[in-house]
């Protein structure tokens, strides 16, 4: 489903479901179901009112899965480094999906991104911040500063994001995670989402 409005809901925060053990060592294993190489369109959850998202998975082992609410706001992201665990920010440990649908994935590269880009904060403030040709993500000259670094992922829709907050209200100051490109999402240019457990940073940048 498209976004409609220019600048859509920008930092979102969502607390773990549950609290479980600080010892990770003790902590469940988190499982998500295993698809091939590619870009898909899955839901989960209710079959009756099921929970929509993409997942987006890389030869090499890496993957990302972004679950929405009815509002395309990001609530669930999980996560696997190639040769790594699944990881999530959600609270739940089990994913099982049910039903899958190969897309064609949209295409984001660096230079592509370079550009000037607004975002709205959950507390109703804008932000501002560009990226330069390097992938830099520098703070424009609203109060929440934005900062960070966008690099090359395993995955065709998504580069990589190392992000910085200061005076951004509730983001935290630093997270790592995905910027996302994706039709659905027009007119937003593409979606930062970053993990910041026991939290999901959910960023829609729009084109100034």
């Amino acid at each position: 489903m498209k976004q409609t409005s220019l600048i859509l809901a920008g930092g979102i925060l969502l607390a773990l479901a549950g609290c479980g053990s600080d010892n990770r060592d003790d902590a469940a294993p988190v499982r998500v179901t295993e698809l091939a190489a590619g870009t898909y369109a899955v839901s989960t959850g209710d079959a009756a009112s099921p929970t929509a998202g993409k997942y987006y998975a890389a030869a090499d082992g890496s993957r990302l899965v972004v679950l929405n609410d009815a509002q395309e706001r990001a609530q669930a992201v999980y996560r696997r480094d190639a040769g790594g665990a699944w990881r999530t920010a959600s609270g739940a440990t089990t994913l099982d999906l049910l039903g899958s649908a190969p897309v064609a994935p949209a295409a984001l590269a660096v230079a592509a991104v370079a550009g000037s880009y607004s975002i709205r904060l959950a507390d109703g403030a804008v932000a501002a911040f560009s990226v330069n040709a390097a992938g830099d993500i520098v703070p424009g000259a609203t109060a929440c500063k934005l900062s960070g670094k966008l690099g090359a992922s395993p995955f065709p829709s998504a580069l990589k994001l190392t992000l910085a907050a200061s005076g951004c209200g509730s983001l935290p100051a630093s997270a790592d995670g995905f910027a996302v490109a994706d039709g659905d999402y027009a007119p937003a240019a593409f979606r930062l989402l970053a993990d910041a457990s026991p939290a999901v940073v959910d960023l829609w940048a729009y084109r100034d």
